[in-house]
């Protein structure tokens, strides 16, 4: 007996649905806990060896003889774990790593995601000020292309426009009012 046509164009699409996350496996199959950062920061200590899955910029790395150190700009993470750096950069926290971390891969700027666990703080100086941040020991480092940045710049700039869920595009001029055009696909 012949599957149904319905049944195939439910296959199909949910086949083309899977094929549409972009969360990394390296950090997508982590259990993480969502704790916001500015609450991590105030009572580090309450929260040591919590798993968390963090993303940022990369403000710069440190190369010890056995270990790493980097230094992020800590932004939310939308629903692909991918750093949301369109939204205010909440504060600094620190990366741990056994690997090393070539500089000229983790420029300053890229855009990382991590996954670990709470360690502790760490005392940074900026400038003239001795500031104390979070330290992350990483499980999985994550390091967006810059392919992938200028695509999601493309589809979240074309496809965020219109004052009404539904309405996509450019406006249209239509009985004398202008208003969102409807794409029907």
């Amino acid at each position: 007996m012949k599957p149904s046509i319905p049944f195939r164009l439910l296959l199909c699409s949910l086949l083309f649905l899977g094929a549409c996350t972009s969360m990394p496996p390296d950090i997508r199959n982590f259990a993480a806990t969502d704790i916001p950062y500015q609450l991590i920061n105030q009572s580090i200590d309450t929260y040591k060896n919590a798993p968390i899955r963090w993303g940022g910029t990369v403000i710069e790395v440190e190369n010890e003889a056995d270990s790493s150190l980097m230094q992020v700009l800590f932004y939310p993470l939308d629903r692909n774990a991918y750093p949301q750096t369109n939204k205010l950069g909440e504060g600094r926290f620190a990366v741990e790593t056994s690997e090393f971390l070539d500089p000229a891969i983790f420029v300053k700027g890229a855009e990382v995601t991590i996954t670990g666990s709470v360690k502790g703080s760490i005392e940074r100086t900026v400038g003239n000020k001795t500031i104390h941040i979070p330290l992350i020991t990483a499980k999985a480092i994550h390091l967006w292309s810059q392919a992938y940045r200028e695509d999601n710049m493309y589809w979240n700039s074309r496809y965020r426009y219109g004052p009404y869920p539904g309405y996509y595009g450019y406006p249209s001029f239509y009985n004398g009012y202008y208003r969102p055009y409807r794409l029907w696909w």
